[in-house]
């Protein structure tokens, strides 16, 4: 919300007011997400007890009418007690799988600013919605992590990327839990036998990349060189993969400031990550505090996850998808991430990694038919959204030449900075960099269900082969970036 939308004067009337959408209009989730306003921070005040799972909360978020409402939606899935709007109690019903709707006492005009209190309680471990639940039961708590939604168990939100906000998430737990969230821990407190974890992430987040974990962790504090504070957290039974999760996410600072040197400074005021024992097998790039499944470590210490996750602190995080079908934005440039470490490892170039992927799958795959750039719904998460979406980066790379693309790694995520992306404005940044058409390029790697034709062997090093005479030779870093794929297996 810009300084200039407070200052506008609030009309009159709410003659023209009307409901808001009861979703946001991405074609791939025409119910998440909601119209008509927009949320500029979310303060949660919660209580957890992880013996019965039970969770009560206090929402309140602040939020600007983009039009005149008689009526707004939040996206919500437990029990609501009560709503007030400015104060004032308001009346609310449920429809839908998640739509709280919310009828305040009077119609808002469009630019006023309103605060919207939501009390509930609830087990969200019960409570399923499209026939799943985004909320992990753990030995000792839960966890709120999942793609693309998992707020809806938690906190009543306006659930779309689209709509960013900054949080305030205050948290009371029995002494002896903790509890994990975004940012930074500002305070933490014990009294009665209760212990409240104050934390604050001041950068706009998606709802989608807000966490909550509840458990007895490990808690490990840090900086890296520039003075950033990294906060760790492992569930204290991790058991055999306890070693091999320590070893990859206490790297998260070296590999911050690695990446930082591809992407930009880094965007927010904290870093870390975080292993509950949850028997799921993904991560998610929950902002400066990444989720990761034990799973991730079975076979030992894997850092290219690691790189993978932090890459999305830029893409995806910073600069967030436009809509869902931008997925690529996200996904191919965190599996580039990790071919740009297996360079720097010296266990493959991106090259040879770009020559591999094409090789393994020959043009009846239907690895072929999934386009990166608009995958579908149910293709969201598909491998070849991460791996195809990664060659074509290589191929960007190979057209336009490294100083361009290197260039390019860097302007997107510094113009794009706290807010939003599409593919097409990416292009558009591509080619302007580059001095280069780039439409057929992006038609045929991101948009055409079908393996493309080889593109001529450039002059110099760095081009995808065409048809190679001999198999592939496997880089080093193959299996450890294929052990990462579970990632998206959510």
């Amino acid at each position: 919300m810009s300084a200039a939308g407070l200052l506008l004067a609030i009309p009159a009337s709410a003659a023209d007011a009307g409901p808001g959408a009861p979703g946001i209009g991405d074609p791939y989730y025409p119910t998440y997400g909601n119209g008509g306003y927009d949320v500029s921070h979310y303060d949660l005040r919660l209580k957890y007890q992880p013996a019965t799972d039970e969770l009560e909360g206090t929402a309140t978020l602040l939020a600007t009418a983009t039009q005149g409402l008689t009526r707004f939606n939040l996206d919500f899935a437990l029990d609501v007690s009560e709503v007030r709007v400015n104060g004032r109690v308001a009346k609310f019903a449920t429809s839908g799988e998640q739509e709280l709707e919310i009828t305040p006492a009077t119609p808002l005009a469009k630019g006023q600013q309103a605060t919207v209190v939501v009390r509930y309680s609830g087990v969200p471990g019960k409570v399923k919605r499209y026939g799943f639940t985004s909320w992990q039961r753990t030995p000792d708590g839960g966890v709120a992590a999942n793609e693309p939604e998992s707020a809806w168990w938690w906190f009543p939100s306006n659930d779309h990327p689209l709509d960013k906000a900054t949080y305030d998430v205050s948290v009371l737990v029995p002494d002896g839990s903790a509890a994990i969230s975004n940012g930074v821990l500002v305070s933490q407190s014990s009294k009665l036998g209760w212990t409240r974890y104050n934390w604050r992430q001041n950068k706009p987040q998606a709802t989608y990349l807000a966490t909550l974990a509840v458990g007895k962790f490990d808690i490990t504090r840090n900086t890296t060189a520039n003075g950033l504070p990294v906060i760790n957290a492992y569930s204290k039974d991790l058991g055999d993969n306890d070693g091999a999760a320590r070893a990859s996410i206490e790297r998260t600072g070296e590999i911050i400031d690695w990446e930082s040197g591809y992407f930009g400074p880094y965007p927010f005021s904290a870093a870390g990550g975080y292993a509950p024992n949850v028997p799921t097998h993904y991560a998610v790039e929950t902002q400066g505090r990444v989720f990761y499944s034990p799973a991730q470590f079975a076979g030992g210490a894997n850092p290219s996850v690691i790189v993978h996750e932090l890459a999305h602190q830029w893409w995806g995080d910073s600069v967030s998808l436009s809509r869902w079908s931008d997925i690529w934005l996200n996904e191919g440039f965190a599996s580039y991430a990790q071919w740009l470490w297996s360079e720097h490892e010296g266990e493959g170039t991106a090259q040879e990694l770009a020559d591999w992927v094409y090789s393994q799958h020959p043009a009846d795959d239907p690895f072929w038919t999934v386009k990166p750039g608009d995958p579908g719904a149910a293709n969201q998460f598909d491998g070849a959204v991460y791996d195809r979406g990664a060659v074509a980066i290589q191929v960007l790379r190979n057209k336009i030449g490294d100083k361009a693309f290197f260039a390019l790694l860097k302007a997107w995520p510094a113009q794009h900075q706290y807010g939003n992306g599409s593919i097409a404005e990416f292009q558009k940044l591509a080619e302007k960099i580059s001095g280069k058409k780039l439409g057929p390029l992006f038609e045929t790697w991101l948009f055409t269900a079908a393996k493309p034709a080889a593109p001529p062997a450039a002059p110099k090093a760095g081009a995808l082969r065409a048809a190679p005479a001999a198999p592939q030779a496997e880089p080093k870093s193959w299996k450890q970036i294929a052990a990462t794929h579970t990632i998206h297996d959510r």
